[in-house]
């Protein structure tokens, strides 16, 4: 696993470096035994040491997690915890997934993914938000179980997805309640069996 460690107004010393990467060695040894690569960064908040880790496990499949704490290491070991929680909870579809991508690989539809400037920072000449980045992201063919794992894996706040079971666009989100909401658009049924059966 290719591991980076960088520290923003925080000095990753040797030993910080080893800690990570033994204690991102053993949950990886004990839930998932490949990953591509790990980014840990270390940075300040106020008086706080805030500390985020990004886990690429395999094809589409990444986990995020994030902790701040009085020390540095403490805030370390608290987003580890956190990710050896998501990946104990799911382990079971962890490694289905992992073993369905070897079995066949499915090419996945790319999308464009934009990040704007808000309306108050900056408007491009037609009046609306201005591109900051431009980027392309995969498209995953997923079920919706599938997708809110990811999504609670990667810590993100909503996923778009095509749903296996019937090929349409769908979007699962994390709901200002903590619950999970699900946008399944209603379809002309005729257009979802076309869709199908292609």
């Amino acid at each position: 696993m290719q591991l980076t460690v960088t520290g923003k107004q925080i000095d990753t010393g040797v030993e910080l470096r080893r800690h990570v990467e033994t204690s991102l060695d053993a949950i990886l040894g004990k839930y998932f035994k490949t990953a591509i690569e790990a980014h840990v960064v270390f940075s300040k908040e106020a008086h706080l040491s805030r500390t985020e880790v990004s886990i690429h496990i395999g094809r589409g499949i990444v986990v995020n997690a994030g902790a701040s704490g009085t020390e540095t290491y403490a805030a370390f070991d608290a987003a580890a915890q956190r990710i050896a929680k998501q990946m104990r909870r799911y382990k079971r579809r962890l490694r289905d997934h992992h073993a369905k991508i070897r079995e066949s690989f499915e090419a996945s539809e790319r999308a464009r993914d934009y990040v704007l400037a808000t309306f108050d920072e900056l408007e491009d000449d037609d009046g609306g938000p201005a591109v900051v980045a431009e980027m392309s992201t995969d498209l995953p063919n997923l079920t919706v179980g599938e997708a809110v794992m990811r999504m609670d894996l990667a810590d993100a706040p909503v996923l778009l997805f095509r749903n296996r079971s019937h090929g349409e666009l769908n979007l699962v989100y994390r709901r200002a309640d903590g619950n999970i909401g699900w946008i399944d658009p209603e379809l002309d049924p005729a257009r979802r069996m076309r869709r199908h059966e292609t």
